[in-house]
């Protein structure tokens, strides 16, 4: 059984590594993944009565450009490679600018070889941290990115990994 380690943090009121070569069919993977993290996310929080999340374009993109940063570099942590904090990260792309309401969260995982939608969510679901995000009756938005890796540097000791970022947000 391979490695799976995950993070959460929440937080209310760095440049994109270069793009890490994948097969069409990791591509296509992944993006399955992805769509199916959604799937369970609002599939737990609506069993609990809570809205489902809505697809933000612009913290998908945060989250992708983190996966890919602690892909490439090695490390996992919610901070960005550079050392600013994601909240610093998510403001470039999910800015707060002109807002009365801003707060977002973020949950990190990383798994050998992979794991299936499910599987991620039941990780997130099992620790408070990553849980109390999910589960937010603030969070209107959500963001997803999986990153799959052969022979990942770093933290990762040259294992093959699947890393998840999954942003979330609220802005009005």
């Amino acid at each position: 059984m391979g490695a799976v380690m995950a993070a959460a943090v929440a937080v209310a009121p760095a440049a994109t590594p270069a793009g890490i070569p994948t097969t069409q069919v990791q591509a296509g993977t992944q993006r399955s993944v992805e769509v199916g993290v959604v799937a369970q996310v609002n599939s737990v929080r609506r069993a609990r009565g809570l809205p489902p999340l809505r697809v933000n374009p612009s913290l998908n993109a945060a989250a992708a450009a983190h996966s890919r940063d602690m892909a490439a570099n090695g490390y996992f942590d919610h901070d960005s490679s550079d050392g600013s904090p994601f909240s610093k990260r998510l403001e470039r792309f999910y800015g707060s600018a002109g807002r009365n309401v801003w707060s977002v969260g973020e949950n990190i995982l990383w798994a050998t070889p992979a794991l299936d939608p499910k599987a991620v969510v039941a990780e997130w679901m099992g620790s408070r941290g990553h849980r109390d995000n999910v589960l937010s009756r603030t969070f209107r938005e959500i963001g997803i990115s999986v990153v799959s890796r052969k022979a990942a540097p770093g933290v990762f000791e040259g294992e093959d990994v699947m890393v998840v970022t999954s942003d979330f947000g609220v802005r009005q």
